[in-house]
């Protein structure tokens, strides 16, 4: 009888094609020698590897399933592995990534001018420029449609002004993909690049969750940029989302890393802890817990591999996305809760990976859209009824 080993019980491997097993493997193993040894010290200072960004880069993370402009043209289960082998390192890590690939990335290359594409995609493909996304605002996160962020049009540019928050990457972003309301009142997508004029950045600190990645805010005030730093190719509330959407697929796979990291690190630590002269993972509590971690983690792997087929075959729509984040990421978010408990008083200190997932995934379950908004989207699909609002 073949013993089960490792994370996947279901023997999902069978399901990948040899380049994506190979991808997923490249990624594991430069989490593991490159990441995994510098992260705690990152957690405990509240900073973020940039030094890794460039490496990130060679191994073509960024943009992974663009085609041209340096980007590889992966498939999207391929992508879907590398963030959630990234996330199995950090939350930050893969939202390092994601924000560079789905928020940044890929407006420009869906919505961008050519020109837009030329100057920024390759150096983004590389590492060489960083970009962020700027949507939510202080008092409109889950209501993106409210945002204050004005952006008048004078003379031969625009002037933008307003304030957005919880921003990744913003300090380092030598771009800013920055939505605000224009004067007929529609949302348009303006490109801010780093030192402009009236715009600025400040880091958030005291965070207690993500703090192994760059959280800011950014301001403009009276900020001034060119005509040509517009996109061309979006009016309405249709350009975030559809970002969004991009940055969600890629939060339903890296969620599953961090369950899977949590789970393993658990399973493990019972099978060496020895309480009343045997394992802990010979009591029933604690096999009960480690059943429902694999059993969870296991259906969560069946979701976004299908979620990735039908994206790759052009059937996906965003409420299979809104299922999978809140699903996958709340499963992720019990199992480390639950890895945090098997542990018992080790579990709370960070010589154990488990604390700073379940913190990490505090973030996780919120941004993006909330567990509760993602309810609300797949509800009103499967009733024909609008929640939002009641």
């Amino acid at each position: 009888m073949e013993k089960f080993r490792g994370v996947d019980y279901y023997r999902i491997e069978d399901l990948l094609s040899e380049e994506e097993r190979m991808i997923r493997d490249t990624i594991r193993d430069w989490v593991e020698a490159e990441f995994l040894p510098v992260v705690t010290e990152h957690h405990r200072a509240g900073t973020f590897p940039v030094n890794l960004i460039p490496k990130l880069g060679e191994m073509g993370v960024f943009g992974a399933t663009l085609k041209g402009y340096g980007c590889l043209g992966l498939n999207n289960v391929a992508y879907g592995l590398i963030m959630q082998e990234l996330e199995r390192g950090d939350s930050g890590l893969r939202s390092c990534a994601s924000v560079q690939s789905g928020l940044v990335m890929y407006p420009i290359y869906s919505y961008g001018s050519e020109a837009q594409k030329q100057r920024w995609l390759p150096a983004m493909a590389t590492g060489e420029k960083i970009g962020c996304f700027g949507l939510t605002e202080p008092d409109h996160g889950s209501d993106p449609g409210g945002m204050k962020t004005r952006a008048t049009r004078r003379g031969d540019g625009y002037v933008l002004n307003g304030t957005k928050l919880w921003i990744t990457n913003g300090s380092i972003a030598d771009v800013a993909v920055v939505w605000a309301k224009e004067d007929d009142g529609e949302i348009g997508g303006f490109l801010v690049e780093k030192g402009t004029p009236g715009f600025s950045t400040l880091d958030i600190h005291g965070k207690f969750s993500m703090r192994a990645s760059i959280t800011s805010e950014l301001a403009f005030q009276d900020c001034k940029i060119p005509l040509e730093n517009r996109l061309p190719g979006v009016k309405g509330l249709k350009g975030p989302l559809s970002c969004l959407n991009q940055a969600r697929y890629g939060i339903a796979w890296g969620a599953v890393g961090a369950a899977m990291a949590c789970y393993d690190w658990a399973l493990q630590y019972a099978q060496q802890r020895i309480q009343f002269g045997k394992p802990i993972a010979s009591f029933q509590l604690v096999q009960q817990k480690l059943v429902w971690m694999i059993t969870e983690i296991t259906k969560a792997q069946l979701l976004v591999l299908q979620l990735g087929r039908l994206k790759d075959q052009g059937k996906l729509r965003p409420q299979h996305v809104s299922m999978a984040k809140s699903n996958n990421v709340q499963i992720a978010l019990d199992t480390a809760r639950l890895a945090r408990d098997v542990l018992g008083a080790a579990g709370i200190v960070d010589e154990h990976p488990i604390i700073r997932h379940m913190l990490n995934l505090e973030t996780v379950n919120t941004y993006e859209g909330t567990h509760d908004i993602h309810t609300l989207i797949v509800g009103r699909d499967i009733t024909g009824l609008d929640a939002f609002g009641i």
